[in-house]
């Protein structure tokens, strides 16, 4: 008896495409070789749930089948032994490789993964990807900036970084890896991304944190401050009677990454700038001596 899609997918027969894309897709994600290395037995299923979406992906195939023109394996009933046709399966157990609209996977895929599958089927070969490890300063990091770097090859390049990177990550430079040998498009440059941390800022999430140090005398009486930004020097005003440990915010200071960009939170340290002073001895005295 042959195996039936619908089952392997976990839809009905009366299923739209939207829902049986929609199956796919999420078993696919799943079962997927490149997740589950070394996993024969979700390989095997990855296999059996790609087969069920080449047939029941294709409208004129699943009409076929629903009508009981073809089994599940693309065969016409009644001729389960013979070879595959142009409805039928290949010999590597693909549906439909290599046929005039190629694999009716690689679209599919490259959504789920975020990138294009390389097809089975003959072609200009794409060449090498290059990695590279670069050092981006936090403040870089934070607001974006333009960096020029040496390629393998000896160029130079201007590269774009975008603000909001984090420690880690990895850029990818279209078409600026090894030139392919086959005739297909050069690789890709994969930046990894090493982010230096700040000895002035920390960062959570998009906020960043800091601590500023405020004069006694602006405490007390209320003044402003410049505080240093990772996109410049701001003046904040700190308003009178503050003690220290107080957090002001100043809004959209943060991570420029989003639309709406983070904020910078400033914990105020109160210091005195000459504890030694003979007026302030004095006043302290005086204020608390019994």
């Amino acid at each position: 008896m042959s195996w039936d899609p619908y089952s392997v997918l976990g839809v009905s027969k009366s299923a739209s495409d939207d829902e049986i894309k929609s199956a796919y897709r999420k078993k696919a994600k799943a079962l997927h070789p490149d997740t589950n290395k070394g996993d024969e037995a979700k390989a095997e299923q990855f296999k059996k749930v790609s087969a069920a979406f080449a047939l029941l992906g294709d409208k004129e195939k699943r009409a076929q089948f629903d009508a009981g023109k073809i089994d599940a394996d693309g065969q016409p009933r009644g001729f389960a032994g013979a070879q595959s046709g142009t409805g039928g399966f290949n010999a590597g157990g693909n549906p439909f490789a290599g046929g005039p609209g190629g694999d009716p996977f690689d679209d599919l895929l490259s959504g789920i993964f975020g990138g294009s599958r390389r097809r089975s089927r003959p072609g200009p070969r794409k060449g090498k990807d290059i990695r590279y490890k670069i050092d981006v300063s936090f403040a870089d990091a934070v607001t974006g900036a333009r960096r020029r770097m040496k390629m393998s090859d000896g160029r130079s390049l201007d590269v774009g970084i975008p603000p909001g990177l984090e420690d880690g990550q990895t850029l990818r430079l279209k078409s600026q890896g090894e030139a392919s040998p086959y005739g297909g498009p050069p690789g890709d440059a994969l930046l990894e991304v090493r982010i230096k941390p700040s000895k002035v800022w920390r960062r959570e999430g998009s906020d960043l944190h800091m601590d500023v140090p405020v004069d006694l005398k602006i405490a007390v009486l209320g003044g402003v401050v410049d505080v240093e930004t990772p996109s410049g020097t701001v003046s904040m005003k700190v308003p009178e009677g503050t003690n220290t440990g107080a957090v002001l915010r100043l809004r959209g200071k943060g991570v420029q990454a989003a639309d709406t960009p983070g904020n910078l939170y400033a914990r105020l340290m109160i210091v005195v700038q000459d504890p030694k002073s003979d007026a302030l001895r004095k006043f302290v005295k005086s204020k608390y001596s019994k």
